[in-house]
């Protein structure tokens, strides 16, 4: 691939530089400079001013999960109660034994478990619901007959009917497994409802997703990222989890037929109900790849749930009636032991915290390895740990992550005044808790490292409406336009080096996150130069181009201009 971007704003990562061109030759970039090229490319784009960046790394996102869900029945776009009710009519219309009778056999190959019966998918609101918490009774009038089980937007929860709690064998009677909730009604049956762990009871028996299914999810999902501008990602679980098989196998299988046109560092699944550490860390060195375009050195340990479902682990109780302290999925001593056994190992450890118990349990453990090797001093020891989320955050721990070394994994969209924030957040954190929230410039005063990911399909993956929310702190979708806390809010500057260079970071990339010479090109080009904009209208801007590890794998920049070659990627 051979092309010259002409009239071009170029930030490489870090800051805007003084040229307004980018020649690539081969896949290669080759020179960043001023005026039109020496020799001219076979192609050239005329940017007039709009800003080339990095491909987007997205630090935090479920690829594969995302893509076999907008397979099935996925309610991600759906905007309220009825409407997700419509989408789910349709699906099962769709779905129905009469309706699939028909379909060739590459097509059923990529669907996930319709043949079985089964209705799955998820994208819901809590905040379409009271309590955050949908009842089966809905799903039942609608199909009572064929199982169902629907993922919640943030995957914490799960919706099912009737049918599917029957064959799970849910009743009155059944334990709530630890770290779970069942929602029950007042005389203590199940109405449809399950938070965490006790998701596994229903999620446990749905069949398994066939290959064919997982790889077409990772392809989907790679397709959609790609439209927006990201080039890499890391992989938040590489693991069983939730009903979802592990995407492991559709990564190398993918990367070994060139199919793979991102950088993915996948993070293997901790499961939360280890005794042997030692055997697990044997297991999962086992499934180590440090070489390649899709490597594993990374571990995730989901630490608690969400402030929605009250699972988040907090330090006092929750400030609503019911009260508790959320879950905490590990003892210290484990997390303590776990995270010096992977340190030792030479994993990166990849932390889920979202409540500020969760938070200041991981930054302990850190700590405790750090101590052994001096790194708590804050000097660099090469390590990639990081906390994503990171939503309530006791300000005594705020300068502890650069401190430690740390990374702040940053979700920013969430930093805004959303339905969700607003009906089942703040009414169960209190006023001072709420004052915690997403710390975002906090951290960058502190000197921490930032990192940038969109948690898909828990939220949308397009990168600049995570940037227009972190430097404005609203969303002109969100349910207050008024700003939530804006002395938190960080310059554009700053969020596009986390969204790139900063995640690249996490990722050990040296093709990723940076504009460079001699570099395989992997590029967003924005329809604007969000520079010259007013802040207010940084969400109006999005991808038009994508070049990532040599290729262009999205063009809206000249429909009328020549199919694109694939060219073999480049070494």
């Amino acid at each position: 691939m051979n092309l010259d971007v002409l009239d071009v704003s170029i930030f490489d990562g870090h800051a805007v530089l003084p040229a307004d061109r980018i020649s690539i030759r081969d896949g290669i970039i080759t020179e960043i400079g001023v005026g039109a090229a020496p020799e001219p490319a076979e192609r050239t784009i005329t940017a007039t001013g709009k800003l080339i960046t990095p491909g987007f790394v997205d630090a935090h996102v479920h690829t594969t999960f995302g893509g076999q869900e907008s397979l099935a029945c996925d309610l991600s776009e759906a905007q309220g109660l009825e409407a997700s009710l419509d989408v789910i009519r349709d699906y099962l219309a769709a779905t129905a034994p009469e309706a699939t009778a028909a379909v060739d056999a590459a097509t059923a190959a990529t669907a996930t478990t319709a043949a079985d019966g089964w209705v799955t998918g998820g994208g819901w609101s809590m905040s379409d619901f009271p309590g955050g918490a949908p009842r089966a009774a809905i799903l039942d009038e609608l199909s009572p007959d064929r199982p169902i089980i629907l993922l919640s937007a943030d995957h914490h929860s799960a919706w099912v009917n009737s049918r599917a709690m029957d064959l799970a064998g849910l009743e009155t009677s059944t334990p709530t497994p630890p770290g779970g909730v069942i929602e029950k009604n007042e005389d203590g049956a199940p109405t449809g409802c399950l938070h965490e762990s006790a998701m596994d009871i229903v999620s446990g028996i749905v069949p398994a997703a066939a290959n064919s299914a997982v790889r077409a999810g990772l392809l989907a999902g790679q397709s959609f990222l790609h439209k927006l501008g990201v080039t890499a990602w890391m992989d938040a679980i590489v693991g069983d989890y939730s009903g979802h098989r592990s995407p492991f196998d559709a990564y190398v299988d993918a990367e070994n037929t060139d199919d793979l046109s991102a950088e993915v560092v996948g993070s293997l699944w901790w499961p939360r109900d280890v005794d042997d550490i030692d055997a697990q860390v044997a297991a999962l060195l086992e499934q180590r790849r440090t070489q390649g375009q899709f490597r594993t050195t990374s571990v995730k340990f989901m630490l608690d749930g969400i402030v929605e479902s009250r699972t988040a682990a907090m330090s006092a109780e929750y400030s609503c009636a019911c009260g508790g302290f959320g879950t905490s999925y590990f003892t210290r001593e484990h997390l303590h032991r776990s995270f010096a056994a992977l340190d030792a190992a030479g994993f990166d450890i990849h932390c889920h915290a979202i409540g500020d118990a969760a938070i200041k349990a991981a930054l302990d453990a850190f700590e405790a390895i750090g101590s052994d090797s001096g790194y708590s001093d804050g000097t660099d020891s090469d390590r990639r740990h990081h906390i994503a989320h990171v939503q309530v955050v006791d300000p005594v721990d705020v300068d502890r992550f650069a401190t430690l070394g740390i990374t702040a994994n940053l979700q920013a969209l969430w930093a805004c005044h959303d339905q969700q924030l607003l009906d089942l957040n703040i009414p169960y954190l209190g006023a001072e808790r709420t004052s915690w929230l997403y710390p975002f410039r906090s951290f960058a005063k502190a000197g921490t490292h930032l990192a940038m990911g969109s948690d898909w399909p828990v939220s949308t993956p397009n990168p600049w409406e995570a940037i227009h929310v972190a430097v404005n702190r609203s969303h002109p979708d969100a349910g207050d336009p008024a700003p939530l806390l804006p002395e938190q809010a960080i310059d554009l500057t700053t969020a596009l080096r986390a969204y790139t260079s900063g995640s690249a970071h996490l990722l050990r990339s040296n093709t990723n996150g940076t504009i460079r010479t001699g570099q395989v090109a992997n590029l967003a080009l924005a329809s604007a130069n969000p520079f010259d904009i007013a802040p207010q209208r940084l969400v109006e801007v999005h991808n038009e181009l994508t070049v990532a590890d040599g290729r262009i794998v999205h063009d809206d920049t000249a429909p009328e201009s020549i199919p694109v070659t694939q060219p073999e990627r480049q070494s």
